[in-house]
């Protein structure tokens, strides 16, 4: 698989925090937080990893699904979030993975941090005490970067997740430029904007998405970008930028 370059991560500048850089094998996070956590989060990195890999090595069609599967109640807790919002918006359960790897980092270090961002990928979990902006980044649609989701103070924590058939290396079996969903688990926003993403074959597309995340409960909003146009539901502000 071929390294995408995270150029967008050059626009990252959350006012007040520091930002580094966490990399372990394919897990490759930009943590912010209010000063540098670097080894307490790769630890959490490692953590997340073990479990899951062990889990897998023992199970491994939870790696192989495109549809839900079950898990038993001993599972690591990341697996049972992953396998819980797979179950819920109708995937398989690696479509949750960045999203849950993104939380269990931002929570586990909040204890030393009253305000953690953690960037997996384009999947995003906000513990915050400001009001922040997401900027959508939608590949080559003229949409790109335009526009942004601001996220209130009171609505943290949060997910911001991303599902894109443009940019990045994820399964999508849509053509969405970008589906985005907000929900308080980073499991589900991940799962869910893949299974948002995965209706979008074309511009007409956007309306029947956005009426499948409404579906879908714990979603609070959902963002769909396909060409140049763009749609929204649920609880969300959508600014230019």
């Amino acid at each position: 698989m071929a390294y995408e370059p995270r150029t967008y991560r050059w626009k990252v500048d959350p006012a007040g925090l520091v930002t580094f850089r966490v990399v372990r094998a394919e897990t490759d996070l930009a943590v912010s937080a209010r000063q540098n956590l670097s080894e307490q989060a790769l630890a959490l990195v490692d953590d997340a990893r073990q479990a899951l890999e062990s889990y897998i090595a023992a199970n491994p069609r939870f790696a192989e699904s495109l549809v839900p599967v079950g898990v038993p109640e001993g599972a690591p807790p990341i697996v049972r979030a992953m396998a819980d919002a797979a179950r819920v918006a109708g995937v398989g359960p690696m479509a949750a993975v960045a999203g849950a790897v993104a939380e269990e980092v931002a929570q586990g270090l909040e204890p030393l941090s009253a305000e953690v961002i953690v960037e997996n990928g384009g999947d995003v979990f906000l513990i915050s005490e400001v009001d922040r902006v997401v900027l959508l980044g939608a590949g080559d649609s003229p949409l790109s970067e335009h526009v942004a989701i601001a996220i209130r103070a009171e609505e943290m924590p949060i997910a911001v997740c991303t599902s894109s058939a443009k940019v990045g290396p994820s399964l999508s079996l849509g053509s969405a430029h970008a589906a985005t969903v907000l929900a308080r688990s980073g499991a589900l926003a991940d799962a869910a904007a893949s299974a948002v993403g995965n209706l979008v074959h074309g511009p007409g597309d956007i309306e029947r998405a956005l009426a499948r995340a409404r579906e879908i409960p714990g979603v609070a909003g959902a963002v769909v970008v396909c060409e140049d146009k763009i749609g929204a539901v649920g609880t969300l502000s959508l600014i230019k930028v």
